[in-house]
């Protein structure tokens, strides 16, 4: 089967709410985790601007481990006390900064990454992983991107952990 999106939306906003929207429908039905991961990571590819890197980090139990994504090869393995993706996973709350240069303990998988949001994604009380988007433009992630990809993840969750 064959999806087709198409995004109208230039406010961060609205852009997120058909973002999810389509992102609740790739994922409707499909109870492989990592299928469903490879999907959402290549629609926010699509639909949101000025990205260089989208992708996932799952949780194995001890550290973050490389999942489906777009954009250059990445690092593999992240611990919870390295990086903005640590960060996220192990505080369980969204990371967004503005200048990944000055975050202490910054991982710099692609040198052309300037601003990064993360959100860790949780089903069911446990851990499943992080959605990761880099940006080569300082600034380029809003409140309002944070709060469109955080309630994106609230939305599909529970597809994306292991069944």
């Amino acid at each position: 089967m064959s999806h087709a999106f198409s995004f109208t939306a230039t406010a961060p906003d609205e852009l997120w709410a058909e973002a999810a929207d389509a992102a609740e429908a790739l994922v409707a039905g499909e109870r492989d985790g990592i299928a469903n991961m490879a999907n959402v990571a290549a629609l926010i590819w699509q639909a949101i601007p000025d990205l260089n890197w989208a992708g996932f980090y799952r949780f194995d139990g001890r550290e973050l481990v490389l999942g489906p994504f777009q954009g250059k090869a990445a690092c593999i393995r992240i611990p919870l006390d390295k990086g903005v993706c640590g960060a996220a996973a192990r505080l369980r709350a969204s990371q967004r900064v503005e200048d990944v240069n000055a975050f202490p303990g910054h991982i710099a998988c692609d040198t052309a990454s300037r601003s990064e949001l993360v959100v860790p994604i949780v089903a069911a009380d446990r851990l499943i992983g992080v959605l990761d988007l880099d940006s080569p433009h300082p600034g380029r992630f809003t409140p309002d991107d944070q709060a469109g990809a955080e309630a994106l993840i609230v939305r599909i969750a529970s597809a994306l952990a292991d069944t």
